[in-house]
């Protein structure tokens, strides 16, 4: 058998372990860079929240430009724009929207949306863009009409409407956005949406309607129209109220 000299096993033995160690110092390098990366994106992200939050729609423009994502979250996982229309940021939510990456359908933890928080907080611009780029306007479960007509929105409602929203969309337990109007003593909203078909009679998986949630929630103007409509006493007693009326 052929020998290797000592001196070519212990330069073998030496170049194997500088692979070794190049490649290890390689790994560490890298890791060290990853490490050293990962605070400052957090920051960057930081500072994009911080600019959507306070409608900085430059502030944005330019970290969307350097690369960051449009559909990032916060740390409670709130989608940009999602964030954008709960802060009324409607410069930034249009530069969001404009950009082909957003998904205009994201949700956040609670599955709520942007057409659904901007429905709540009566921002009628924002739900006219995002209708104007195809947004979902009957959302599957809780929809954007219920939280127009929680707040009494009524321009938004109405708007809704327009665009093929069910007027008796039903949340996963059963609520409609006519005993969402009920709830809060809505009597124009609830006028709007009888108006366009909403139905009366119908009731939520606990048994309540309309005029149900109305006492429940003392909302006397309510009652006492509903009542009219139905032919019934204004006076009398709501179905006993249980957890799933709120």
């Amino acid at each position: 058998m052929k020998m290797i000299p000592h001196s070519a096993a212990a330069s073998a033995s030496r170049s194997g372990f500088m692979r070794r160690a190049l490649a290890a110092s390689v790994a560490l390098g890298l890791a060290g860079a990853l490490f050293a990366a990962a605070p400052a994106h957090a920051a960057s992200l930081d500072s994009l929240v911080k600019a959507v939050k306070f409608d900085d729609d430059r502030a944005v423009s330019k970290d969307l430009a350097g690369g960051m994502d449009p559909n990032a979250t916060d740390e409670q996982g709130m989608p940009l724009l999602v964030l954008a229309a709960r802060e009324k940021s409607d410069k930034v939510a249009a530069l969001l929207v404009a950009n082909p990456k957003t998904n205009i359908e994201a949700e956040d933890r609670a599955g709520e949306n942007a057409m659904m928080l901007a429905a709540l907080n009566g921002d009628i611009d924002l739900v006219k863009l995002l209708i104007s780029k195809d947004a979902e306007v009957n959302k599957k479960g809780w929809a954007p009409l219920h939280y127009a007509a929680s707040n009494g929105n009524d321009d938004i409602v109405q708007l809704l409407l327009d665009n093929s929203a069910y007027v008796d969309a039903g949340s996963p337990n059963g609520t409609t956005p006519l005993m969402m109007a009920a709830r809060g003593n809505h009597v124009t909203t609830v006028k709007i949406l009888l108006d366009n078909g909403a139905d009366l009679n119908v009731k939520n998986q606990i048994g309540l309607n309309a005029l149900d949630f109305a006492k429940h929630y003392r909302a006397p103007d309510v009652i006492k129209g509903l009542s009219a409509r139905m032919g019934v006493p204004a006076d009398a007693g709501a179905a006993a109220p249980q957890n799933g009326a709120k």
